[in-house]
Order: structure tokens, then C-alpha cells, then sequence
């Protein structure tokens, strides 16, 4: 049979009109609903109905981020500037060099490289022994189940309510006393002050990945265990890969905590030679007739350098790791 042929007449062509223009509709971008109209016409625009919708969060949004960036560029630009200080007479990039970057590396009074090796080495130890040892306990409070396993809880959240600063003359006592018994871990050591990291960071981060251990299904350890598997082979082959974003965070805030710590380093380390970043560049500023601000912010800004590629390297661990064990 052959097709029949639209009569004239009919509505078989406005049919056609009206399947295009649905059509062409389907490929125009949807607009947003504050855009559109009564009958999901696209309104003209009017900037007092977008500001009020979103423009108003990039106004905060660029208003936080100039906040927190300008100290960053002034530091910054102390650091180029060979005579620059921090007072309101220094103009933003008014002079451009790198002096205060050689000066820095290359004065002998200024051990800036061996401060920086002892600030990367510490904070680095410090950071991986944190995880190690708060995973172990994390595992043991979500797993086992044993005698002052609550009371253990409840006292790791009362010790952190005090901070350690309050007991700065008590380290200081406790490891002279310690060094006279063992001179390798008390006063003026490295690993002294690694001890004493320890002790102050390892509460609050066992707390914080003991929730994201309870996010764990149960079912993972019994399985294992039907298979034969032990606590150890379970903690080191199983589990330690499904919590790997809370031991970056905790990695990642465990290294910056200690790669800028001065309260605690200037009270144990005494050497010149032996003191980390924070406790040496003080030293460059402490002179009241003379405080070099522009090595000082050459120095800061070299000193982030570890701490912002340490950062992009965990970022996408980060808001997983800190928001996945707060609701069980």
C-alpha cells in the first residue's frame, strides 16, 4: 500500500512543528528555576533576583578569600623586598629580589638547612609513629571487647580537655631527669621531643579514628576469622586498607601540628644545630635593635613549601577522613 499523503488542511504539519520545536527544546540547556518563567519561559535576567539567589555566596566567598590570602602575599612580599619589614610602611611589591633567599642559606650564624632537616625528619617520624600507634589502639577499642574498655574511652577525652602547653615545665623536668638515665631520649634529643609528640597527639587522634573504625562492617573481621585469620592479619591486610583516608588525615594534621610547633621544641631543644624551623627563624626576629622580617618571611615561605605539597598530595582524603566516622 502506498503512504497517504497529508490532506490539505489538516493539523498532520502542525504536528511535525510542534515534535521540532520539543525537540529542539530537549537540547537547550535547562535553566535554572529562579530563570524561569510561568510556563518554564526563560526570564530576563535581573540582577537583584540573582544576587539574592547566589550571587550574594560569591560575594562571601571572594570577601573570606581575600581575607585569608593577604597575609600570605605580605609575607610574601617582605620576602622579596631586601630591606622589607612587616609594618604598614612596606609597600606590596615594591621591590623585587631574592637576596633575603641567599642571605638566609648562605650566613653561616643562620643554620637554616640543618633547621629545616631536623623540622622534616621529626614531623615526618612523629607523623608516621602517630598513625601506627592510634590505629592500633583505634582497632583495639572498635574490636575488642575487655575490661576498662569504656573508662579508657571516656579518660582519652577528659586528658585532651587540657592542653599540653600546661605541662611544659613538667617535660622539662622529666626528660632532664630521663637524660640522666638514658642520654639518647632525654633533654636536647630528637627523639625526646619525638616521645613527647607522641604522648600529646596520640589521644585525640586514637578518638578520631575509633569512629572511623565503628564505619567498618563487623561482618569483614568474622569473615576472616572463619577463614582462620588472626587480630593481626586482619588489622595489617584487611582493615588498614579501608581506613586509609582517616590515616591520612591524621598523617596529614599530625605533620603540620609538629612542622610548626615552637612552644614544646624551644623548651626541649637547646643546640643551635639541633633546633627545628619555628624555634630558629624566632631567633632571626627576637633582636629587638635588629629583626630581619625580610629573611624571616623568605625562610616561612620556603618552610611552607613541604606542608602545601603534603596537602594537595592527601586532599582527597580529607573531607572523607573527617566526615565519615562522626555519624556510626
Amino acid at each position: 500500500m502506498n503512504a497517504q499523503k497529508p490532506v490539505p488542511g489538516t493539523n498532520v504539519g502542525l504536528t511535525e512543528a510542534l515534535i521540532l520545536e520539543a525537540d529542539a527544546a530537549a537540547q537547550r540547556p535547562a535553566q535554572p528555576p529562579h530563570l524561569r518563567g510561568p510556563a518554564g519561559r526563560r526570564r530576563p535576567f535581573n540582577f537583584g533576583r540573582w544576587f539574592g539567589a547566589t550571587g550574594w555566596r560569591h560575594l562571601v566567598g571572594v570577601i573570606v578569600s581575600i581575607f585569608a590570602l593577604f597575609p600570605l602575599v605580605f609575607v610574601l612580599s617582605a620576602s622579596l623586598n631586601p630591606k622589607g619589614t612587616l609594618t604598614g610602611s612596606n609597600a606590596l611589591f615594591s621591590k623585587f629580589g631574592l637576596d633575603s633567599y641567599a642571605r638566609i642559606l648562605t650566613d653561616p650564624q643562620v643554620p637554616y638547612l640543618p633547621w629545616y632537616w631536623n623540622t622534616i625528619i621529626i614531623a615526618s617520624i612523629t607523623a608516621i609513629a602517630t598513625v601506627f600507634l592510634g590505629a592500633l589502639a583505634a582497632y583495639s577499642f572498635s574490636r575488642m571487647r575487655f575490661t576498662g574498655r569504656r573508662f579508657g574511652l571516656v579518660t582519652i577525652v577528659v586528658v585532651q580537655m587540657f592542653p599540653q602547653m600546661l605541662a611544659v615545665v613538667a617535660i622539662f623536668l622529666l626528660l632532664n631527669a630521663i637524660g640522666d638515665l638514658f642520654p639518647a631520649i632525654g633533654l636536647n634529643t630528637h627523639i625526646g621531643l619525638i616521645m613527647v609528640y607522641l604522648g600529646g597527639a596520640l589521644g585525640v587522634n586514637t578518638f578520631l579514628m575509633y569512629g572511623f573504625f565503628n564505619t567498618i562492617p563487623a561482618s569483614i573481621d568474622e569473615a576472616a576469622k572463619i577463614d582462620g585469620a588472626g587480630h593481626a592479619r586482619i588489622f595489617f591486610t584487611i582493615i588498614l586498607r579501608l581506613v586509609a583516608p582517616i590515616l591520612a588525615v591524621v598523617a596529614l594534621l599530625s605533620f603540620i601540628a609538629t612542622f610548626g610547633d615552637y612552644v614544646i621544641a624551644s623548651v626541649v631543644l637547646i643546640d643551635p644545630e639541633k633546633q627545628t624551623l619555628a624555634v630558629g627563624l624566632v631567633k632571626l626576629v627576637s633582636n629587638p635593635r635588629y629583626a630581619d622580617w625580610s629573611a624571616f618571611s623568605a625562610g616561612a615561605i620556603m618552610a611552607a613549601v613541604p606542608v602545601v605539597v603534603l596537602f594537595l598530595l592527601l586532599q582527597r582524603y580529607i573531607v572523607g577522613g573527617l566526615t565519615a566516622g562522626a555519624v556510626k
